[in-house]
């Protein structure tokens, strides 16, 4: 793709809109934005030159409703306009709760107001953020000092088996799909599934692998992230093109379940596809000693069902679910930019520098030292350009990697 920047062409852009404060009412769902100013003064610092120049993208950030913590955004437009983040996937994701129609329909709705907010989003902020439904969108609308906004979705248990879901979805704007979150579901098994639940599908069930099969007809890039390993390379065999990891990490550095091993990045290079890297500590830090047992004491404290992830955390109030969310975070220790940059300098080196990107996972838990909120963003690109990353490289890692990917899947559309 080359040098991927702001307008799709190399040129400086040296100023930003502002950002208002609004609520969403649209079914009553929200994202929390703030005001700023511009994005950053003028300044002679290399690394700030280049990150004003890039076309910078996010590849996966969740939606807070208004009942959802925290009540201040990581990734509001005020805080994308700050940290001069151009781009952002925006999920459309509900937890996996107990199969069952009342189980279904509290995420359904969960989703659909997700999805609304969304919509809501760029309906109300006309001046500052548009949708984007392809890879070209993005370019385009940044060039004309907008945020592009893609609409991602992440987990389809509600959907219950029910690959045609897949094709309302698009229509409603999703161009990223990933199968599963934590908890299995009728399409897959997760990487943290729930105790002693396994993987009853042995990976991906016949679902969803018609469903990988679906979206590439529908030309939607598909999500690895949270699979299994079976998930993974069966979504990788079946796929006609590149998949992506929006928000995962490195094994071989912090051996989590949910970061991807050695062979599956090798696997997901020679598809073509990217690791989106997230700065998420419990992926980032080895699990401290004694981790487990002080998990499950505070699921019990809080009424919460042993296991990990979010079942049950949606029926908490608010104030609780912040109040669970903090001791959750306050179990590891907090990671920092350095630690997080060593992921991606793994798999560049790995795999080379076609294959590495950002995802942060804000507003979903996600945040260390040096970039808590997209806010931070410019650190990320100091450090890259500190550890000797080119000015092309840091637009591939940025968002060249990704829209490559997204417009590889677009044309496999059929």
């Amino acid at each position: 793709m080359g040098l991927l920047t702001r307008a799709g062409a190399p040129i400086l852009m040296t100023s930003k809109h502002d950002a208002a404060r609004l609520a969403l009412a649209s079914i009553g769902a929200a994202l929390a934005l703030g005001a700023s100013g511009a994005v950053f003064a003028q300044t002679s610092d290399p690394a700030a030159q280049i990150h004003r120049r890039v076309l910078t993208l996010d590849s996966h950030v969740d939606v807070l409703l208004p009942r959802t913590p925290p009540a201040t955004p990581q990734a509001g437009l005020s805080q994308l306009r700050a940290g001069g983040v151009d781009a952002v996937v925006l999920a459309v994701f509900a937890p996996t709760g107990p199969p069952t129609p009342e189980g279904y329909a509290a995420a359904r709705t969960e989703a659909l107001a997700k999805l609304a907010a969304i919509k809501a989003l760029v309906r109300d902020n006309p001046q500052d953020a548009e949708l984007a439904l392809s890879a070209a969108d993005v370019p385009r609308i940044v060039g004309s000092g907008k945020i592009a906004v893609l609409v991602g979705f992440l987990n389809a248990y509600w959907l219950n088996g029910d690959v045609a879901g897949f094709d309302r979805l698009y229509a409603d704007g999703v161009r990223v799909a990933g199968l599963a979150h934590a908890g299995n579901n009728a399409f897959a098994d997760s990487s943290r599934p729930q105790a002693g639940a396994g993987e009853p599908n042995g990976g991906l069930s016949e679902a969803g692998k018609a469903a990988v099969r679906r979206l590439n007809d529908l030309g939607v890039l598909v999500d690895v992230s949270q699979l299994t390993p079976k998930g993974v390379f069966q979504t990788l065999e079946i796929s006609r093109v590149p998949v992506v990891a929006t928000h995962s990490d490195v094994r071989a550095l912090v051996d989590a379940t949910r970061n991807l091993s050695d062979a599956e990045i090798d696997a997901i290079a020679r598809k073509g596809g990217v690791i989106q890297v997230t700065p998420f500590n419990a992926y980032l830090v080895p699990r401290p000693a004694g981790y487990d047992a002080r998990l499950a004491a505070l699921r019990q404290q809080y009424g919460l069902p042993p296991g990990a992830g979010d079942q049950g955390l949606a029926a908490l109030e608010p104030s609780r679910q912040a109040g669970f969310l903090d001791a959750y975070r306050a179990l590891y220790p907090r990671a920092d930019l350095k630690q997080y940059v060593d992921h991606i300098d793994y798999i560049a080196k790995r795999v080379g520098v076609d294959h590495v990107g950002i995802g942060s996972d804000f507003n979903h838990g996600a945040g260390i030292t040096g970039f808590a909120d997209e806010s931070e963003a410019p650190n990320l690109t100091r450090e890259l350009v500190a550890r000797g990353y080119t000015e092309a490289q840091i637009a591939q890692i940025w968002g060249g990697n990704f829209l490559r990917v997204l417009a590889a899947a677009e044309a496999a559309r059929r």
